[in-house]
């Protein structure tokens, strides 16, 4: 009876306790609730934005890899503790080799095991899920048609199948090593592991043949690996060259294949090892192993290098360094580059002027950072307008083709008086930005602030360009969630001393007219007053997910993301257009962007930063993203037809793009060249114009960005826009460039262009010029102002004269045969945001002048156009010998007169004051006023 109760309470030891599963149940619950919201909330916001089919198959994929995942690591880390618990059930659980078996233990370690067998399982289940993208790549790839140099892959191997063979490796890596771990656990708490037998006999019997087995499948996985690591050569950064070197396929190559047959020979010893006594055959082979590791891994590559590469590094590495700049310009898109000659005469004239008049005219004289600073004083209107950036873009206007300076007014309202900012007024009234602002790149009034073409609120359009829906709901500076269709009115606008007020018609954002979904944003959003205000209505709507690059990146987040999303006028609506790349690191032989001191100023751009971090060293522009800004509805359009990553995507998710030739040619009109993209470009062309191997070696001819000079510190240049006609082409079109000088010197060696208009868009054209002679670089140029004393000595007056000089963007522009050096220069009082343009400076050849306007610089140095008409800018009246009609002045004209000056005096006065809607008024009374005198006169 003893024995039988004995049993019975060992027995009823290995119950877990009732509390437990309910327990284990409520954790779950309160652990997956917020998992369970977010995916019924996000899908919902998917579904409104019309990308179901997107966010379920990728649901579905993760799920289903997850499961399958989990299913087969617990299954075999659960079969090895079973197996290794069934070999030692006739033996109780052991403390220590000594201590008695204590039978009440016996359930912690059984529950410890299976707990940490679906521990591990789930944590690899979750890396699985992680991959759903390069698992469905690898289910769809797409070949690159281009095979490597050294194992003749094609290069789709490298981007869509290798990666998935060694995350596998890995994986399974993992499991065999836990399954190692536990059943070492189980056999040393279960006494089959006897150190005192000697390190021969320590294990025993099946014990010894698990474990055998188990060590042997671990053996061959890291053979695998080695098999598997002989392809990361061609991505090998030690050498002279990005890729594998010499050394690397004459001794590092061979290491690979030696190590990997030596570790299956390691494993084959375990399996041998089962028919015989102790562990004599595997120790040894792990003994020469590692020797084997030692002498082939690190000795014989370094011997190789050292007595063969060292000695001959150029004969030796030659073949590589042709492999490593064919493929950095394949995988960048610098194999089309045209390359041609720009002979930099000093040959230019009035005429040549006149007849590139739509290249002269379109000459940027606004920076963006100086012209943001002046719309956000003159046109933000209130506190909670923000202007987040200005943009450069290209319309047709009257007739003209027109660069222009774009930026939108969106909403920020986080400027807002802090007591203002009540949950009403930031979720429910003050939901939207309201119009654009547009200026030419190239004019100025009379007091040197741009020349608005749309401005205020509502808009005041002076062009041919309509404007229908001018709010803004999603936009670059729109991070914060609100609700439309709300029993309350949204604050519209400002007007006089009242506000306009209007109700969102959009189909943008996620209804949530029913109290479930009202419930679950609440749960998602943190918001209780979601879920308890008297505003909502069955027609409400939440919108979030505003950021455009954050709402893009939401539906396609396998595309890298252009920094500088710019705003366009389509039909009528306002456009966010974003450009999106396909990228990768696995192009072989190809240079990454890497940190140094020479990439530190373009490593400010977020994006070019994020690219050199992940070491990118492929990329393509591949895609169009099209944002409105009203209703927020996104359009990817797929650019790069041959592009074999956005070809892979594009069969993973058949709805998600639409094809070019369905973009509306008033959209198409206003795609330009990425300005990412082509910084990263025209980074990489530094080095890798240079096809010659030799000179590449050397070093000979390696190019840098130019310097300027601007708020008094020399600044790297950026690339720049604008119209033109390039050389033996016609006509005008929109282009970025990009100068270039020598590494360690100042003259201008080259230009590289980027086309953006027609079918030319994306072509990339570099201009070489004379290396027989001297052509002044910006730095240069800069310098030559410093010293001509005309100009330093008044821009040294204006800086004593409590007013700040900023010296602006030295943009080189090249007109037919010739370059045309322009800086514009702006005064900013020192402690005022109202920069304005105030003198032009030109240089060409050898002369420098500084005038009031470009036309009357160029007039300065060109000559004016018509010969029998003497210049306007050197015009000089004697008022004594020129004879002026006078007209009598009435009374009232007279009147009227003083009241235009007491208008711009009072207009004067509210600026200064900053006071915009005095200075608004006194702006419409001169307008009045003059209107009514010019009709009397």
């Amino acid at each position: 009876m003893k024995r039988s109760s004995s049993s019975a309470s060992y027995k009823s030891s290995r119950r877990p306790p009732l509390i437990l599963f309910p327990a284990i149940a409520v954790v779950l619950v309160l652990v997956l609730s917020g998992a369970v919201i977010h995916l019924l909330t996000e899908s919902w916001w998917f579904a409104a934005v019309d990308y179901a089919d997107v966010f379920w198959r990728r649901i579905r994929w993760q799920g289903l890899i997850w499961l399958a995942t989990l299913v087969l690591a617990a299954g075999f880390l659960l079969a090895n503790y079973g197996l290794a618990a069934a070999l030692t059930r006739d033996s109780p659980w052991r403390l220590g080799k000594n201590a008695p078996p204590i039978p009440r233990l016996a359930v912690l370690p059984s529950y410890g095991a299976i707990a940490l067998s679906l521990v591990v399982a789930f944590g690899i289940a979750l890396q699985g899920a992680a991959a759903w993208d390069s698992i469905l790549q690898f289910l769809n790839l797409t070949p690159f048609d281009q095979r490597d140099p050294l194992f003749q892959q094609d290069l789709s191997f490298y981007f869509f199948q290798l990666p998935i063979y060694q995350g596998l490796q890995l994986g399974l890596l993992q499991l065999v090593l836990w399954a190692l771990a536990i059943a070492i656990a189980v056999y040393a708490l279960k006494g089959e592991i006897r150190p005192e037998r000697g390190w021969k006999y320590f294990l025993t019997g099946a014990a010894k043949t698990h474990l055998c087995l188990l060590l042997a499948g671990l053996a061959v996985l890291i053979a695998v690996g080695f098999y598997l690591e002989r392809y990361e050569l061609l991505f090998s950064p030690s050498g002279i060259i990005f890729g594998a070197g010499f050394t690397d396929v004459n001794a590092r190559l061979q290491a690979y294949w030696m190590m990997a047959f030596v570790t299956l020979a390691v494993a084959a010893l375990f399996i041998v090892s089962l028919g015989r006594s102790g562990f004599l055959l595997p120790s040894v082979g792990i003994v020469l192993y590692v020797a084997v590791l030692v002498l082939v891994s690190g000795f014989y590559p370094w011997f190789q290098q050292r007595f063969q590469v060292a000695p001959n590094e150029l004969v030796r590495e030659q073949p590589y360094i042709e492999h490593n700049i064919a493929y950095t310009r394949d995988a960048y898109g610098l194999a089309t580059v045209e390359s041609n000659d720009f002979p930099a005469e000093a040959s230019l004239t009035q005429a040549d002027l006149t007849a590139n008049s739509p290249t002269v005219d379109n000459i940027r004289l606004w920076d963006y950072r100086p012209i943001l600073s002046t719309y956000r004083q003159l046109q933000e209107i209130r506190l909670y307008y923000r202007f987040q950036d200005v943009d450069v873009d290209r319309y047709t206007l009257d007739g003209n083709y027109r660069q222009v300076m774009v930026a939108a007014r969106e909403m920020d309202y986080s400027q807002a008086a802090p007591e203002a900012q009540t949950w009403v007024n930031q979720r429910l009234k003050f939901t939207h930005g309201y119009g654009i602002v547009m200026s030419p790149v190239n004019q100025a009034t009379t007091d040197g602030l741009p020349e608005l073409m749309i401005r205020n609120i509502p808009p005041v359009i002076d062009i041919d360009l309509a404007l229908e829906e001018p709010r803004i709901y999603y936009g670059e500076a729109t991070r914060n969630y609100i609700f439309t269709g709300t029993d309350t009115d949204e604050f519209d606008y400002p007007l006089g001393n009242d506000n306009a007020v209007n109700r969102y018609e959009g189909s943008g954002g996620v209804p949530i007219g029913s109290l479930g979904r009202r419930l679950a944003y609440a749960f998602e959003l943190g918001d209780f007053n979601a879920l308890i205000s008297n505003y909502f209505i069955p027609d409400s709507r939440v919108h979030y997910h505003r950021q455009i690059v954050e709402r893009a990146r939401q539906v396609a987040p396998f595309l890298t993301y252009d920094s500088d999303p710019y705003i366009a006028v389509v039909e009528g609506r306002l456009k966010w257009v974003l450009d999106a790349y396909t990228t990768s690191d696995r192009y072989p032989y190809s240079q990454p962007l890497i940190r140094s001191s020479d990439v530190n100023d373009i490593l400010g751009n977020p994006v070019l930063a994020q690219i050199a971090r992940r070491g990118t060293n492929y990329i393509r522009d591949a895609a169009k993203v099209v944002i409105d800004a009203y209703d927020g509805s996104l359009t990817f359009y797929a650019l790069d037809g041959t592009d074999p990553i956005l070809s892979t995507y594009r069969k993973i998710f058949p709805n998600l793009f639409q094809d070019m030739t369905t973009v509306p040619s008033a959209l198409q009109e206003h795609f330009r060249y990425p300005q990412d993209l082509f910084t990263l470009q025209a980074h990489m062309y530094r080095t890798y114009h240079m096809a010659n191997p030799e000179v590449f070696y050397n070093r000979e001819d390696v190019w840098r960005f130019p310097m300027q000079i601007y708020e008094g510190a020399s600044v790297m240049m950026e690339p720049y826009h604008t119209i033109m006609r390039l050389p033996d082409t016609s006509p005008e079109e929109f282009i970025q460039i990009m100068p270039f000088t020598p590494v360690n010197r100042d003259n201008m060696v080259a230009w590289l262009a980027g086309r953006s208009d027609g079918d030319s868009y994306g072509t990339l054209l570099e201009y070489q010029f004379p290396k027989e002679r001297l052509i002044y670089g910006p730095s240069q140029i800069e310098a030559r102002i410093n010293q001509t004393p005309e100009i330093s000595q008044q821009l040294t007056l204006w800086s004593q004269e409590g007013s700040r000089v900023i010296r602006g963007d030295m943009l080189v522009i090249p007109i037919e045969r010739s370059l045309l050096y322009v800086e514009p220069v702006y005064l900013r009082a020192e402690q005022g945001e109202l920069p304005e343009l105030r003198r032009v400076i030109v240089a060409y050849s050898d002369r420098i002048v500084m005038a009031e306007t470009l036309d009357a610089a160029l007039v300065e140095i060109f000559g004016a156009a018509d010969p029998d008409a003497a210049p306007e800018a050197e015009a000089t009246l004697d008022p004594d010998q020129v004879a002026v009609p006078q007209a009598p002045a009435t009374p009232e004209v007279a009147a009227q007169i003083q009241a235009a000056l007491d208008a711009y005096t009072a207009g004067q006065t509210a600026l200064q004051a900053g006071d915009w809607d005095g200075y608004g008024q006194a702006q419409r009374d001169l307008e009045r006023i003059l209107t009514q005198l010019n009709d009397e006169i």
